[in-house]
């Protein structure tokens, strides 16, 4: 960041939107911290198809934001943080319909929220197809941030557009842009300085996983009744999402089984969808033997919330509504003790018939409601290396929350609490021990050694 720039301590947000022009809002990025910006970035879910955050956070050392409910580390709400303490906010790409929701006060996404929830001056550069830009309900939107909210806009320019065509709506010239940032702010006071901002990020990981292939499952099974209805649970995704994201960051190979999920998976994985038990117990067991018979992972996290119960029979078609409906219920196999007895050779009946080799590291989770009592005995009875075990009861650690508090029980030590953390810092210091169970792995392979104690006993 220039300390001698034209943006020297202020703080600008940067809004991207779903445009193929998102790319360019990275070059932006860059432009805005040379000229002496601390910048944080905002994106609304579309976006997040165009480009990744890692690149991002990496240029801004700010977490992105594209969650109105997303936290800040000392949980404060990002995108308020944002609203409250920023010098301007830049809008680039906008697209048409970022425009209308914008122009009709709509907070659907972190974007619009900031925005509306924020004194700064608003910048905008729209980014579409020539004709869209054209159209008259764009152009009333457009007049409309102009003239009633008092945004400034960064008219497209005339160009090639990625339809193919060529015409007015291709993203301004990025310096023109920052020229605009810079007006828009002027001589007005600096707004909030220092810790009234968004906490900046710590440091990526060195690549500890790199060569490593991780397998996560995320998000819940659904299993059907009929071929509308299903029986599942309230789990988002939020945690297993995470914790693929932590592994990318850290440069592993990253495969994820995915049930039903309310949240994007990150850019760089592998995606296998399996949305019922069945289906995610194929998927989990086609990855974890590799052709040659070896394994085909070094490390399974079962972070998915896995239903324990499905119906016994299911339905052709659709049930009428009527009477009461008794279902049967039977129980669904439990994934992760079959992926234990496998790895460790003890599958009675399996194909396999031995010990994988390398032994992967296996963490599971268990969701527990008033007390975590059962959790030694779940370690115990599936066979795992780790497993984390929270209350979903509490209110900052269950489905769908920005947080987790979970207790992390192994077979060489003792149960660990951990504080209340974001998801991000619990899939961080998560795969602080996986790569560090994987290290000690391999140097006893190298060297020839004893199986530890930790191995004999599964």
């Amino acid at each position: 960041m220039n300390a001698e720039g034209r943006l020297a301590g202020r703080f600008v947000a940067l809004g991207i939107t779903g445009s193929i022009a998102a790319y360019k809002a990275v070059e932006l990025l860059r432009l805005l911290r040379a000229e002496g910006a601390d910048v944080a970035v905002l994106m609304t879910q579309s976006a997040t198809r165009f480009v990744g955050t890692l690149t991002l956070e990496a240029l801004s050392r700010h977490a992105v934001e594209s969650d109105v409910l997303a936290l800040q580390p000392d949980g404060r709400i990002g995108h308020v943080v944002i609203a409250d303490a920023a010098d301007a906010i830049v809008v680039a790409p906008a697209t048409a319909h970022w425009l209308g929701m914008m122009a009709n006060g709509i907070a659907g996404d972190v974007v619009t929220a900031t925005c509306l929830a924020s004194a700064a001056p608003v910048v905008v550069a729209p980014a579409m197809d020539g004709e869209m830009y054209e159209h008259p309900a764009t152009r009333r939107n457009v007049a409309r941030l102009h003239e009633d909210f008092g945004c400034a806009i960064v008219d497209p320019e005339l160009g090639a557009l990625a339809s193919g065509q060529t015409g007015v709506g291709r993203l301004a010239a990025l310096p023109l842009i920052v020229d605009a940032v810079v007006a828009a702010i002027g001589d007005r006071p600096i707004r909030a300085p220092g810790a009234a901002r968004p906490a900046l990020v710590e440091p990526r990981h060195e690549e500890d996983l790199a060569g490593r292939h991780v397998v996560v499952t995320a998000g819940g099974t659904a299993e059907p009744i009929d071929p509308v209805r299903f029986i599942g649970n309230r789990s988002t995704g939020k945690m297993g999402m995470a914790i693929a994201q932590a592994a990318l960051d850290r440069g592993a190979s990253v495969t994820i089984v995915a049930g039903l999920v309310s949240v994007a998976p990150p850019e760089g994985a592998r995606i296998v969808r399996a949305e019922t038990t069945e289906t995610m117990r194929a998927a989990v067991l086609h990855e974890l033997v590799a052709p040659d018979g070896g394994a085909g992972l070094d490390a399974l996290i079962m972070a998915a919330a896995v239903a324990d119960f499905r119906p016994r029979l299911t339905a052709d078609t659709k049930l009428a509504r009527g009477g009461p409906l008794v279902l049967e219920l039977e129980a669904t196999p439990d994934i992760l003790a079959e992926v234990g007895r496998i790895s460790r050779g003890s599958d009675v009946g399996g194909a396999l018939g031995r010990a994988l080799e390398p032994r992967p590291v296996l963490v599971g989770f268990a969701a527990e409601t008033g007390s975590l009592a059962r959790a030694p005995e779940k370690l115990r009875a599936k066979g795992v290396d780790l497993l984390l075990a929270n209350d979903v009861s509490q209110a900052d650690s269950g489905f769908g929350t920005d947080t987790n508090r979970v207790t992390v029980y192994s077979r060489d030590g003792d149960a660990d609490p951990w504080p209340l953390l974001s998801k991000h810092e619990v899939a961080d210091r998560l795969l602080d021990l996986v790569a560090g169970r994987l290290d000690e792995r391999d140097a006893g392979r190298q060297t020839g050694g004893a199986p530890s104690a930790q191995e004999t006993t599964r």
